[in-house]
């Protein structure tokens, strides 16, 4: 076992919040990287990206990078410009 996963392991076996915490800021920075390399892989950077929804370059970054407060509004546009289809899923705890 590494020591990044013990580091992770101990505090969620003590800690019921840290591992809902700890859950949850992983499944939004998987969304961040999942969307970062839908764009990657059309080619398309982020100043491509951005000129072509009228946002800022740092909007971009930080959905990609910073991606706790991504709403479905805002994957409702960014979507469509890197990938044909985008399910999302929800699972109750």
């Amino acid at each position: 076992m590494s020591d990044v996963k013990k580091h992770i392991d101990k505090p969620k076996q003590i800690d019921p919040e840290f591992t809902e915490n700890f859950e949850s800021g992983y499944a939004n920075f998987k969304i961040g990287v999942i969307l970062a390399r839908a764009r990657e892989e059309t080619g398309m950077t982020i100043e491509e990206l951005a000129s072509r929804l009228n946002w800022n370059k740092s909007t971009i970054f930080q959905i990609e990078n910073n991606s706790s407060d991504v709403s479905i509004s805002i994957l409702e546009r960014y979507a469509p410009e890197v990938v044909q289809q985008l399910i999302i899923r929800t699972y109750a705890n």
